[in-house]
C-alpha cells in the first residue's frame, strides 16, 4: 500500500459533495478497517493506519424521534375491524405495544408464560437486547383486552405455556408473526387513518408507538433513569432523545405562535453545558 493511495482516499473523503455525515463516517470506518488490515500484514503500513485514525468523524445532525399526537393515537388504533379476528389481533398488538413501549422484535418474541396476570398488579416480562429481561406493568384495560384476544386466538389455553402470543397460521401450523406483517398492517391502518386525521404521519411504522409511549411517560414526570429502565436502554444518555424531542416540540409551538421569532431563542443554551444539563434533569 502506497502513501499516495491514502492521500487520494483522504482527498476524496474530505472533498466529497452532497455526502451526508453518516455516509462519510461509514466510508471513513471502511478505510480505517482496510488500513488496519494492511498494517497487520505489513508493519510498514502502521504509519498509514495512524494517519487515517487521526481523521475525525463528522457529527450527524440530532435526530428527532417520531411520535403520534394525542389525536392520532386515538384514530390509528380505531382503524382495524374488530368484527374480524385479524382486526382484533392487529388492534391488540398496537394496544400492547403502546402500553409496554416494547420494541417490535420484543413483541413478536412474546410467549404466554411471559405474562403474570394472577396478581393484584399484572405485569409482563420482556426479553430485550442482549438477553436482558425487564418487567413492565400492564394497564387494567390492556389486561381486559388481552383476555378477549386470548379467547379468540388461544381458546382453552391456560395462558402459561410457550405458545407465541402473536402468530400466523401456515399449513395448519402456528408460527411467530413476522416483522413484515406488522409493518404491512401498520402502513395500511396509517393510510386509512390519514384520510380522516391530518395529524397522522405520512409514514406510520411500529416504532412510533414505542416513541409515543416514551414521550407520554416523560411528560407525566417519569425520571429519565426510570424511563431508561422501562425502555430497556443500557445507558440513560440514549433516553435523553425523548427529553430533547419534547423540548423541540414546545419550541415549534412557540415558534408557530410567534412567527417573527421575537421571543424565541433559537439556540438551546444548555447544549454543550454538562453542568447545566445535570441541574435541569435533577442529577445535581
Amino acid at each position: 500500500m502506497k502513501s499516495e493511495h491514502v492521500t487520494g482516499f483522504l482527498d476524496w473523503l474530505q472533498n466529497e459533495r452532497g455526502c451526508s455525515p453518516s455516509t462519510r463516517n461509514q466510508r471513513l470506518m471502511a478505510i480505517r478497517s482496510f488500513t488496519k488490515y494492511a498494517a497487520g500484514n505489513n508493519a510498514a503500513n502502521i504509519f498509514l493506519q495512524a494517519e487515517i485514525a487521526n481523521v475525525p468523524t463528522q457529527k450527524a445532525p440530532e435526530k428527532i424521534v417520531e411520535f403520534l399526537s394525542e389525536k392520532a393515537l386515538k384514530v390509528l388504533p380505531a382503524q382495524p375491524d374488530r368484527k374480524k379476528n385479524i382486526g382484533i389481533r392487529d388492534s391488540f398488538f398496537m394496544a400492547l405495544m403502546y402500553d409496554t413501549a416494547a420494541r417490535c422484535p420484543e413483541m413478536l418474541d412474546l410467549r404466554w408464560r411471559d405474562f403474570e396476570l394472577d396478581t393484584p398488579h399484572p405485569y409482563l416480562r420482556i426479553h430485550g437486547k442482549g438477553s436482558k429481561v425487564r418487567t413492565v406493568p400492564l394497564m387494567e384495560k390492556t389486561v381486559h383486552f388481552l383476555h378477549f384476544y386470548a379467547e379468540r386466538f388461544h381458546p382453552g389455553s391456560t395462558l402459561k405455556n410457550d405458545s407465541p402470543v402473536f402468530y400466523t397460521t401456515i399449513h395448519g401450523k402456528q408460527n411467530h408473526m413476522s416483522p413484515d406483517t406488522v409493518v404491512r398492517f401498520m402502513k395500511k391502518y396509517g393510510e386509512l387513518a390519514k384520510e380522516t386525521c391530518p395529524e397522522i404521519p405520512e409514514k406510520v411504522h411500529p416504532h412510533q408507538l414505542r416513541h409515543t409511549r416514551a414521550i407520554h411517560l416523560y411528560r407525566s414526570g417519569f425520571p429519565l433513569a426510570l424511563l431508561a429502565e422501562y425502555l430497556g436502554h443500557v445507558h440513560v444518555e440514549t433516553t435523553r432523545v425523548y427529553a430533547y424531542a419534547d423540548t423541540e416540540m414546545k419550541r415549534a409551538a412557540i415558534r408557530k405562535a410567534d412567527p417573527d421569532n421575537l421571543a424565541v431563542q433559537e439556540s438551546a443554551v444548555w447544549k454543550g453545558d454538562d453542568e447545566m444539563i445535570k441541574k435541569l434533569y435533577g442529577l445535581k
